[in-house]
């Protein structure tokens, strides 16, 4: 069984305040400097990401990628229930950005509740490349080339520095990351659009409705609409050496390349809550119909108020090891 909702809310409560930010403090100032004055950041944004280029990017380049039939993971024998594509619903997008080879790339993402209505958590393999992200941007609710809710730029990512360290395999347990967002180009806040989930630490890893969302994409398919699915989730511990840890499990059929970063939410009293995002062991998994996440705990919440601060982000030591 899960942890009782009213027991986690206490334990986030409890956990906020001990690390020493109340999530009830109302908005303030910006802890740093945003950038100029003006909606020129996400004027530029809305300007390069056109329908087309939208469309034409590709998932996240990743050591194996989720779904693409690597080896190590193994489908579940009971039937997989499948998935559908949809429109999306507001509080999950995807981030766009184009690489060093100028190529696009997305990845997904959950916008969750906060003091200043601007952060959106996704997996920590997405952003963790040290290849440029130009244009780095986040479209809340895309589907069929279009932008619902308006586009939002990156102005800040917070990876556990562990993450950093290790690597996407050893450092397989903090594959989540926090990125904060600048505002719409009419000074809107992303949350303040679309709303937020609620981000729950230490969930439990047995849940029997568990929605997965994800944004789908190969070189040989057109995948223009999200996939929803609803399943169970249970503990899975890893029997690889190379990415040890306990990692939520989920079996829903057909989450290729591209779902990264989406995410396994459940209804919490106040809506949807999130729990994990697809990530973690193997970045996500091997198999299209079985996706995974790293496990929230104090160090998913710790990340989440950096983020708040606007404290300093981590980032990659010299010498820091590849995406592998």
């Amino acid at each position: 069984m899960s942890r009782p909702i009213a027991v986690r809310r206490r334990m986030l409560l409890l956990a906020t305040l001990l690390l020493g930010l109340p999530l009830a403090v109302p908005a303030g100032p910006r802890a740093y400097a945003a950038g100029p004055p003006g909606p020129t950041p996400a004027a530029a944004a809305d300007a390069y990401w056109t329908p087309a280029r939208m469309r034409a990017a590709e998932p996240v380049r990743t050591p194996a990628g989720h779904g693409t039939g690597a080896t190590g993971g193994a489908p579940t024998a009971d039937p997989v229930p499948p998935s559908h594509p949809f429109d999306g619903i507001p509080q999950v997008g995807t981030f766009f950005w184009t690489d060093g080879s100028n190529t696009g790339r997305f990845c997904g993402g959950t916008v969750v509740r906060s003091p200043h209505h601007d952060l959106v958590v996704s997996a920590g393999h997405c952003l963790r490349s040290p290849d440029p992200r130009r244009h780095l941007s986040f479209v809340p609710q895309y589907h069929d080339g279009l932008k619902p809710h308006g586009i939002y730029p990156v102005d800040r990512i917070y990876l556990d520095q562990r993450y950093y360290d290790l690597g996407t395999a050893a450092g397989a347990r903090w594959d989540y990351a926090v990125a904060r967002l600048g505002a719409r180009a009419d000074g809107a806040e992303a949350e303040e659009v679309t709303g937020g989930v609620d981000l729950v630490p230490y969930p439990g890893y047995r849940h029997q409705e568990v929605r997965l969302i994800g944004y789908p994409g190969n070189s040989d398919t057109t995948h223009p609409k999200p996939l929803d699915c609803t399943s169970s989730t249970h503990r899975y511990t890893s029997t690889d050496p190379a990415a040890p840890g306990d990692f939520l499990e989920i079996a829903c059929a057909g989450y290729i390349g591209g779902t990264s970063g989406g995410p396994f939410l459940v209804r919490d009293f106040t809506g949807d809550a999130l729990i994990g995002v697809i990530g973690g062991y193997h970045t996500g998994g091997d198999v299209p119909d079985i996706s995974y996440s790293s496990y929230f705990t104090m160090d998913t919440l710790a990340l989440y108020l950096h983020a708040v601060r606007g404290d300093t982000p981590a980032g990659p030591q010299q010498g820091m090891p590849s995406p592998s």
